[in-house]
């Protein structure tokens, strides 16, 4: 008799699921109400700096999160991420002016530079390679429930209390993503004791070329996330919706809904395969969004944009893990990341410029960001040139 496979769902994943849960929902919740708390503050020009000096530092902190993963741990890079969020939340009532909330963005993004790219690297530890998809797709499910929560909480948070309550309850939801940390055990297999020379790169650790066709599909499917973050609390308010985190709850559940399958199809049928349908997906629904004349086309563009997330993001962080090697796993998942920052950040800043608080440019900008999303799919059926480990790890 064949005996049974082992269940990926062991107590070391549900901790790191509730972690980045937490973690997720502790950025998140700032979200929504970041641009009117910016302009209160007389920098209404900047909104498009929220998001894109967010990103900056995230990409930067990639290669060093990267090459600290490979070498110091999993755990410890993880935790470095949560201690920031946690800090940032008591920051934001102190420095209180224009240029310190541009700075503690700047600040806060190291955040998602630090632990998600470890997050990722732990998952492939622990998880055998043919249910990588499925890994990302449930601890998919786990953040963007933290990017449901979050934003709606934050909204809910600031009206009944203030912008400061808001700040310190960001706070609390990071220290208990850190208190979880603690109790996850170390998977990197040749740990080094940190020393300041292993913040020294060279060319070669910056980038894991291995990586790079997952890297530009992921650039391509983040620039319009970057449009979204930037544009949709202005947008919901221009279509009369109280609550700015009613898109991404409706976005959210929709990314849920699909998470619960969308990594195991790509362990079945190919990483690819199912990248080609939600980038199509992500234009369909950019389209609508920018299209929306009423509240229910709003939310069905919404609808729509989480299922394109929720099929996009397990496949690529999936693929990206099958062209790694293990030794380099952090660097790869940096490189990773490190893409979908500067996608989201491009695409952030092009809005917020672009948009320059005139609410008729809004449709013009889905639009846009739309049209550079179809260079992805352009991209998979003419560019990209499967790799033997993609092939293998399908088979």
């Amino acid at each position: 008799m064949q005996s049974k496979e082992p269940s990926i769902y062991s107590l070391k994943f549900g901790l790191l699921c509730a972690s980045s849960f937490l973690f997720s929902a502790s950025f998140n919740m700032l979200i929504p109400e970041l641009p009117a708390y910016l302009s209160s503050l007389g920098g209404a020009q900047y909104k498009g700096l929220i998001i894109a000096l967010f990103t900056l530092t995230a990409g930067i902190s990639r290669p060093f999160s990267g090459k600290l993963t490979d070498t110091i741990g999993r755990v410890p890079v993880m935790a470095v991420g949560s201690v920031v969020c946690f800090v940032c939340g008591f920051l934001y009532p102190i420095l209180a002016t224009v240029s310190g909330f541009l700075l503690l963005r700047l600040f806060h993004g190291f955040s998602t530079g630090f632990k998600p790219t470890a997050t990722a690297a732990y998952i492939a530890d622990v998880i055998p390679q043919h249910r990588w998809g499925e890994a990302m797709g449930i601890h998919g499910i786990c953040f963007s429930t933290g990017m449901a929560i979050g934003p709606a909480l934050g909204s809910f948070i600031t009206g009944m209390y203030s912008i400061n309550g808001l700040f310190y309850t960001s706070s609390v939801f990071a220290l208990l993503s850190i208190a979880i940390l603690f109790n996850l055990p170390e998977t990197a297999k040749e740990k080094q004791r940190f020393h300041p020379s292993l913040l020294k790169l060279g060319w070669h650790e910056i980038l894991e070329p291995r990586v790079m066709p997952a890297a530009i599909i992921t650039l391509l499917g983040y620039v319009s996330y970057g449009a979204v973050l930037t544009l949709v609390p202005d947008w919901s308010d221009h279509l009369g919706i109280a609550n700015k985190g009613s898109f991404f709850i409706v976005f959210t559940i929709s990314s849920l809904l699909v998470r619960f399958v969308a990594g195991k199809v790509s362990d079945r049928h190919g990483r690819i395969a199912v990248l080609k349908v939600a980038i199509l997906l992500l234009i369909a629904s950019l389209v609508l969004i920018g299209w929306a004349q009423s509240v229910w086309m709003f939310m069905g563009g919404a609808f729509v944009y989480g299922l394109a997330t929720g099929l996009f993001s397990p496949a690529s962080s999936a693929l990206t893990a099958d062209l790694s090697l293990p030794e380099y796993r952090g660097r790869a998942m940096a490189t990773m990341y490190i893409a979908l920052e500067l996608g989201i950040g491009l695409g952030a800043l092009l809005a917020g410029w672009f948009y320059a608080d005139h609410i008729g440019r809004v449709p013009l900008l889905f639009y846009g960001s739309a049209g550079i999303t179809v260079l992805g799919i352009l991209y998979l059926f003419f560019g990209y040139k499967p790799a033997r480990q993609e092939v293998n790890a399908v088979a």
